[in-house]
C-alpha cells in the first residue's frame, strides 16, 4: 500500500512588516483582507498541530497544492521554504504554486527559485525554462505537478491552465500510463466548471478536461476553495477520474469555511486494478483536537465508486457530491 498526503492553502502567517513601496501593489488589498478577516481564524497553533498529526501517521509522499503564502514578499517566500524544509526532504514532498505565490508580477519567479527542490520533476533536464509540468515516480505512483498559478489584477484569483502545459501533461500522462504507474494530478485552482466564483476560476480548464479525457489519470488534487470536495471528470472509454479538493491546512474552526485538514490516499492494486479510498483527517468544530472526519472508497478495482460517505465514518462539513449528480466539466 501506498499512502499519500495532501495539504493544501498553508497561508503562512503572521505577515511580516511591509515597506510603502511593498503596499503600493495589489499587496495592499491582501493586507486589509489578512488583517480584518484571515489573521483572526488562520494564525495559531492550527497548521502546527495538524502538521505535526499528519507526520504520525508516516505518509510514503505528501503534496502540496498551493497557496504557501500570503502576499509573496521575499520574507514570506523564504519563511515558506523553511516551513518546507521542516515538512520533510524533496524527495518525500511535491509542491505546485498557488494565486498567492504568485500575488504580484515577480513573485512567482522567487517562488520557484526558493522551492526549487520541492517543485522541479526527478529529470533536471525539464527543468530548463518553465518546469512545469513536472513528473516524480515514487513506487507504484507517478505524481504530475502543473502549474496555474499568475499575477492578477486586484480583486481577481484566477489561474490559467494553456494549450502548451496541457500537451505536455498528455505526453507524460501517457507515457505512465503505459508502464502500469497510479498517476496523481496536482493542480491548485479545482478544473471543474461553477467549482468556484467566477473572479477565482480557473481559465483553460477545457484543455485541462480534455487531457484527462483522451489520456485518463487515477486522481486530481487541488485546493484554492478551502473547501472538502469531490467532483468526477470523464476519462478515457467511459471511466470516471475523482477530483478532491481539502480545506486550509490554517483554518481555526469557528469560521465559514471548514476548519483545517489534511486527506490521506491509500493506493493498492495493480494496473487496471486500482483500489483507492480516502481517509480525512482534521479539526472538528465542536470536538477538540485532531480526529478522523471522513473514509470514502473512491476506486475499487480500477471502477469508480460511488463515493457517499460510509456509514462508520464521521460527519464532514462540506459536499460528497454522488457521480449522477455532477455537473459535467467541459
Amino acid at each position: 500500500m501506498f499512502r499519500l498526503a495532501h495539504l493544501s492553502d498553508i497561508h503562512l502567517g503572521p505577515l511580516p512588516e511591509l515597506s510603502f513601496r511593498e503596499l503600493a501593489t495589489k499587496r495592499v488589498t491582501g493586507y486589509v483582507n489578512w488583517h480584518r478577516n484571515r489573521r483572526r481564524s488562520m494564525f495559531g497553533d492550527t497548521l502546527t498541530d495538524l502538521v505535526a498529526d499528519m507526520k504520525m501517521q508516516a505518509p510514503d509522499h505528501v503534496a502540496v497544492t498551493g497557496d504557501l503564502v500570503n502576499l509573496a514578499t521575499k520574507k514570506e517566500t523564504v519563511a515558506a521554504r523553511l516551513w518546507l524544509e521542516d515538512l520533510g526532504a524533496p524527495h518525500d514532498v511535491s509542491v505546485v504554486p498557488g494565486n498567492h505565490d504568485a500575488y504580484v508580477p515577480g513573485a512567482l519567479k522567487r517562488s520557484y527559485k526558493e522551492w526549487y527542490d520541492y517543485v522541479v520533476g526527478d529529470n533536471p533536464l525539464h527543468a530548463i525554462g518553465n518546469s512545469f509540468p513536472y513528473l516524480r515516480t515514487r513506487g507504484p505512483v507517478a505524481l504530475f505537478g502543473v502549474s496555474t498559478a499568475e499575477a492578477t489584477a486586484p480583486f481577481f484569483a484566477t489561474g490559467t491552465f494553456r494549450r502548451g502545459q496541457a500537451l505536455a501533461l498528455a505526453k507524460l500522462l501517457d507515457q505512465a500510463g503505459k508502464a502500469g504507474q497510479f498517476r496523481v494530478v496536482l493542480i491548485h485552482h479545482p478544473p471543474i466548471s461553477g467549482a468556484t466564483s467566477w473572479h477565482k476560476r480557473l481559465v483553460g480548464k477545457q484543455f485541462f478536461s480534455k487531457v484527462i479525457r483522451d489520456v485518463g489519470a487515477e486522481l486530481v488534487l487541488h485546493g484554492h476553495t478551502h473547501l472538502d470536495t469531490l467532483y468526477w471528470l470523464d476519462g478515457p472509454q467511459g471511466t470516471k477520474v475523482p477530483v478532491v479538493g481539502v480545506p486550509s491546512a490554517s483554518q481555526s474552526p469557528g469560521a465559514d469555511k471548514p476548519a483545517a485538514r489534511y486527506n490521506l490516499f491509500e493506493i493498492v492494486g495493480e494496473p487496471g486494478a486500482w483500489s483507492l479510498t480516502q481517509r480525512e483527517r482534521g479539526l472538528h468544530e465542536t470536538v477538540s483536537g485532531i480526529g478522523w472526519v471522513r473514509e470514502r472508497d473512491l476506486l475499487n478495482d480500477g471502477r469508480a465508486v460511488d463515493a457517499r460517505p460510509r456509514s462508520d465514518a464521521r460527519p464532514a462539513h462540506g459536499p460528497v457530491t454522488p457521480m449522477d449528480e455532477i455537473e459535467e466539466a467541459r
